[in-house]
């Protein structure tokens, strides 16, 4: 492993106009070309490409073309991960994605970062911040999971948010920038387990 991809993963200034790196992307896009254009009656191809592309998969997840990724290889899915239309994630650094998630359409998670400082930013530089999200998370659609952020388990984030901060276990979160809007209780769990039941009895 060369010195700039090593820097990039551990999180550290690096140079992205770099060899190692150019070829490693364009592993990533030519791969991403193929899933993006494979139609309905190659869905096993689909999760073939996906796992040569990531760094880890479970053994059930899909995801829903078109999508984007920079890298691939700092990529980490658990079992049932779902990704709607438009997903892009920019994996400079290790993104974690636990078991049960789902993203809506056109969910972003950006690892990337650049410097404050223009003349640093203007020769290159750049750098990255790891993205963690834990299990039985459900992000709506639009939202926006910036540089550094970890999510907690059992947690909703509502759409179009934008999240600059870490969110805690069990809650529900929202806007612009992210806040937390209220905690996921009991209450929520017997109301839409009596929903489920009265939709079971229904169709029995």
């Amino acid at each position: 492993m060369g010195i700039q991809k090593e820097r990039m993963i551990n999180q550290e200034l690096y140079l992205a106009d770099d060899d190692e790196l150019k070829k490693a992307r364009k592993k990533a896009k030519v791969l991403i070309r193929k899933f993006n254009s494979a139609d309905e009656e190659h869905k096993k191809y689909r999760l073939q490409l996906i796992k040569e592309l990531f760094k880890n998969t479970g053994k059930n997840y899909y995801i829903e073309p078109p999508f984007r990724v920079d890298y691939g290889f700092n990529m980490s899915i658990g079992e049932n991960f779902y990704a709607n239309y438009d997903c892009i994630f920019l994996d400079i650094a290790p993104i974690k994605i636990g078991d049960n998630v789902l993203l809506g359409p056109r969910v972003g998670l950006y690892t990337a970062g650049h410097p404050i400082d223009s003349v640093i930013r203007n020769q290159g530089f750049e750098y990255g911040k790891s993205i963690s999200i834990g299990n039985n998370v459900w992000i709506g659609g639009n939202a926006i999971i910036n540089p550094g952020v970890s999510i907690g388990n059992n947690v909703i984030i509502g759409s179009g948010s934008i999240v600059t901060k870490n969110i805690p276990n069990n809650v529900i979160a929202v806007g612009n920038p992210c806040h937390v809007l209220r905690k996921i209780t009991v209450e929520d769990k017997k109301y839409w387990e009596h929903t489920r039941n009265r939709y079971l009895s229904d169709v029995e």
